[in-house]
């Protein structure tokens, strides 16, 4: 299997590894399929996420995926933060394996449920921007699986 070499330094050298004691959101999902497990914590302040760190169990792609989403997300705002696709968190890798790009798409998962978590302890939720996290429900559907 062919990894490009900025899937390598963020499997080697990931970015944002730990936790934010103070996080303003978290989210954590998992696949039960491959059994990787990812977190991640966000800060925000004045509607710009100033930090995301996470923890990831899981796959070197997982790892990789992980760290170039937390960077990928920070300075922006809530409403550019919830336009990250794992689509883009592949590209800014330069690409993934086709047999790995389902963990692009639990690192973008795993920001949105952050994102959700704050969006709803903050009563920022609501009828124009609930679509934007249909993708955690869907997730849950198809597969069957208890998200927890």
């Amino acid at each position: 299997m062919e990894y490009s070499d900025k899937v390598m330094d963020h499997f080697m050298n990931p970015r944002n590894v730990g936790e934010i004691t103070d996080a303003s959101a978290s989210g954590m999902v998992g696949n039960a399929k491959c059994g990787d497990i990812m977190k991640v914590d966000l800060k925000i302040e004045n509607g710009i996420i100033v930090d995301a760190k996470f923890k990831t169990f899981g796959c070197g792609s997982a790892i990789a995926t992980s760290s170039m989403a937390t960077e990928m997300i920070k300075g922006k705002t809530l409403d550019e933060a919830l336009e990250l696709t794992n689509k883009a968190v592949a590209e800014a890798l330069d690409g993934l394996p086709p047999i790995k790009m389902h963990c692009s798409l639990l690192a973008e998962q795993a920001v949105k449920a952050a994102l959700k978590q704050y969006y709803d302890k903050n009563g920022l939720m609501n009828e124009s921007n609930k679509h934007l996290f249909d993708m955690l429900e869907d997730d849950a559907h198809d597969h069957g699986e208890d998200q927890h």
